[in-house]
């Protein structure tokens, strides 16, 4: 029966989920309530995915008690997801972190008061600041909570409590796009809007599988007028692929030499646009001498598409009018993921695909507000993308906050698995976690809880005391969650949108925002943030240190002009044109449409560099490559909230599963549906199998939402990005 329902939902997903969206209610999704006073309503964005949708939330007295998609917002349009619709179900989960819990001496949690939490949290991190120097003591943040929180804890952590590293979980999913954008265009830059879904004759897709990942914006892709061509390159046929024109099923970690390949052919039949390229870029000419190494024969042989399939593919592009690239973890999670991802930028550039309606170089972020960390969180640049190694960034950093540059750390923050080597090497310790579950989501998570063991103190803050992290704590703080406190997050499109408030946290339970504000007045500290009265306060501030940088948002004149706009793309700067009546702002902007990026010569660069081995090769013992991802579109993440529903719980199989390609299946002795056994050189575990054709030979896959999949993943890291790369590990399986 289980392994019926994973076929199920992978043959279907991409019928079922444009069912689930048009047609909530046959899901038992979204029912209202009999009385519903149509006045008290809001819109909120939903506190999920990075798409960044509107849910309108509908309130009786106190209590928000449904939500339906807004119709309005110019995001989903009338749309969501199982997830946004089951959006409030975990604000309702009955193990909601409700009180601070402090590890007794026997092991066990006690529930304590605010005054103590605060109190041993101070005393604890100051002691070990004391004993081993104040960079002795880290926090790991999030893309989850609302911007002014992200800026808040990192002005804390550093300028109040003297923390020199910080890095937030965006290190999983975005480190990659943010130093290949920051390094080809000049700054963190994704230039697109949705609509470019919309008015693309080509969309090629990376290692993205949005009908799973992105469904709103699967949704956005359907809404095309122009009969586009759809390429998937991806070693599994997912469910994006099953619907797609043309779909490349390189072997595993082959991307690079494939785009340099394309690259390749491009200039050698004149497919490209040398008006744009000498107009609009630098070191094509290098770039054109790199390329020419990869000529079809070594591209087919290390990718395993065949020649004619390369032909094929640089035809498409070529053939084009508005062809934009698109990618997600299957880029980003890679071991040369930057310069993978910068192999799609030279596409684009090559071809004049930037800055047009349906272009463009496209990261689609992962976590709700990746790029408000990206930007504000503080962590691996100074607020706004200033730089902490120059002084006059420090500076102005310091003038706008009223605070002393010296307070201002000059080096840099260690980036995540550096600050979890500093734990092994005992060099941190003292950890702060911040809405995220490594325990669960951290590359070969199989060492986390014994690294644990080697801080003096661990401090987990969530809205759950129950995660795999909570559990290893010494302290827990409980947060509200999204819901239930306000502030702002930008999406995959740079749009600001709004959190809200629409129902009380339960228990003891505060905004991140205002333990934050506490723990300043117990440290010390509070009258360095007297002008951070409340989110909104902070986004004043914001606001100005923003000023006449490329994510300027100067020019929004509060949350009420975002919520009235719905949402506003950065860069917005004061004077900025408006539409309508009121202030009202325009909703879809594109970027780099007068051809000038953020270098210093305005012009894009192209980077280039040789193909790297694997840092794991397969061999006789362990011949498998292991792959992972999304498994559903009601999974998300660790599933420390999708797990909250029993409607998305009934959407995924509640046993861990594997795919694995029937002819694997027949040599192993493995027959669907029963146990098999997957080793890697660290674990072993046991899961479902599903044999599936849609998995190529030689591969295995898991989906990522289950705690096994991590205990077998291999830890190396993009040498730029420092981003995991979850996608490539040898395993070996048998009959379980």
């Amino acid at each position: 029966m289980k392994n019926k329902l994973i076929s199920l939902f992978r043959q279907r997903e991409g019928r079922l989920t444009r069912d689930l969206v048009q047609q909530p209610a046959k899901y038992g999704l979204g029912k209202l309530p009999v009385r519903l006073h149509p006045d008290k309503t809001t819109t909120v964005v939903c506190g999920f995915c990075s798409v960044g949708c509107g849910l309108k939330i509908h309130i009786q007295g106190d209590l928000a008690v449904n939500l339906t998609p807004s119709p309005k917002y110019p995001v989903n349009l009338g749309q969501a997801c199982p997830k946004g619709w089951e959006a409030l179900t975990p604000l309702k989960a009955k193990d909601r972190a409700t009180t601070p819990l402090l590890r007794a001496p026997d092991g066990s949690f006690k529930s304590i008061s605010w005054d103590i939490a605060l109190k041993e949290f101070s005393a604890r991190f100051k002691r070990i600041q004391n004993t081993y120097g104040s960079d002795s003591v880290a926090f790991l943040s999030t893309g989850q909570i609302c911007t002014e929180e992200m800026a808040l804890l990192g002005a804390l952590a550093k300028f109040g409590m003297g923390m020199i590293h910080g890095d937030g979980n965006t290190r999983q999913c975005m480190a990659t796009s943010v130093v290949a954008y920051k390094e080809s265009f000049g700054f963190d830059a994704p230039p697109y809007t949705y609509k470019d879904l919309e008015e693309s004759d080509v969309l090629i897709f990376v290692g993205a599988n949005p009908c799973i990942a992105h469904p709103i914006l699967w949704e956005r892709v359907y809404k095309n007028r122009h009969h586009p061509l759809i390429v998937v390159v991806d070693p599994r046929t997912t469910e994006t692929a099953m619907q797609a024109s043309r779909h490349y099923a390189l072997r595993p970690k082959s991307d690079l030499v494939l785009f340099y390949g394309i690259a390749h052919l491009l200039i050698k039949h004149g497919w490209i646009d040398k008006k744009y390229i000498e107009a609009h870029t630098a070191e094509f000419e290098a770039f054109e001498k790199h390329v020419e190494q990869f000529s079809p024969d070594r591209v087919s042989k290390d990718s395993g598409l065949s020649k004619a399939e390369l032909e094929e593919f640089a035809r498409i592009i070529h053939g084009g009018k508005s062809v934009s690239f698109w990618w997600t973890m299957g880029v980003n999670q890679g071991h040369e993921a930057v310069r993978t991802a910068q192999a799609l930028i030279n596409l684009a550039l090559m071809t004049g695909n930037m800055g047009r309606p349906g272009t463009g170089a496209n990261s689609i972020t992962g976590q709700t507000n990746a790029m408000g960390s990206r930007l504000f969180s503080n962590t691996t640049s100074l607020l706004g993308v200033h730089d902490f190694l120059n002084p006059l960034h420090r500076d102005r950093i310091a003038k706008i906050l009223k605070i002393n540059p010296q307070t201002i750390p000059s080096q840099n923050s260690w980036a995540y698995n550096e600050i979890l080597e500093g734990i092994d090497q005992g060099k941190i310790k003292g950890l702060w976690v911040i809405a995220t579950n490594p325990g669960h989501s951290w590359i070969d998570r199989s060492s986390f809880p014994d690294l644990m063991k080697k801080l003096e103190f661990l401090v987990v803050q969530d809205m759950y005391s129950n995660t795999d992290t909570a559990q290893l704590a010494d302290l827990v703080l409980p947060a509200a969650a999204w819901g239930e406190k306000e502030g702002t997050v930008i999406n995959s499109e740079r749009r600001l949108g709004l959190y809200k408030r629409v129902s009380k946290a339960p228990g003891k339970a505060l905004a991140d925002f205002y333990i934050f504000k506490l723990i300043a007045d117990y440290w010390g500290c509070g009258e360095m943030f007297e002008d951070w009265k409340s989110p909104e306060a902070v986004f004043e501030i914001l606001k100005k240190i923003s000023e006449n940088t490329p994510c300027d948002i100067s020019g929004i004149a509060d949350y009420k002009m975002i919520d009235e706009s719905g949402g506003i793309q950065w860069p917005y700067p004061y004077g900025q044109p408006r539409y309508g009546t009121g202030a009202i702002a325009e909703n879809e902007r594109r970027l780099f449409s007068d051809g000038r990026f953020y270098t210093s010569d305005g012009k894009a660069r192209f980077i280039f560099e040789n193909p790297r081995p694997i840092y794991e090769p397969l061999d006789q013992e362990y011949p498998y490559i292991l792959l992972s991802g999304r498994g559903t579109t009601a999974q998300w993440h660790t599933q420390t909230r999708t797990a909250k529903s029993p409607i998305l719980k009934k959407m995924y199989p509640k046993e861990i599963y594997a795919e694995i390609h029937p002819q694997d299946a027949d040599k192993e002795g493995i027959r669907s549906g029963q146990w098999m056994e997957i080793t890697s050189r660290r674990a072993s575990i046991k899961a479902r199998a599903w044999v599936t054709p849609t998995v190529g030979i030689g591969q295995i896959f898991l989906p990522m939402h289950y705690p096994e999949t991590n205990l077998l993943t291999y830890p190396s890291y993009d040498p730029y990005s420092k981003q995991p790369s979850y996608k490539f590990s040898a395993v070996n399986v048998r009959s379980g």
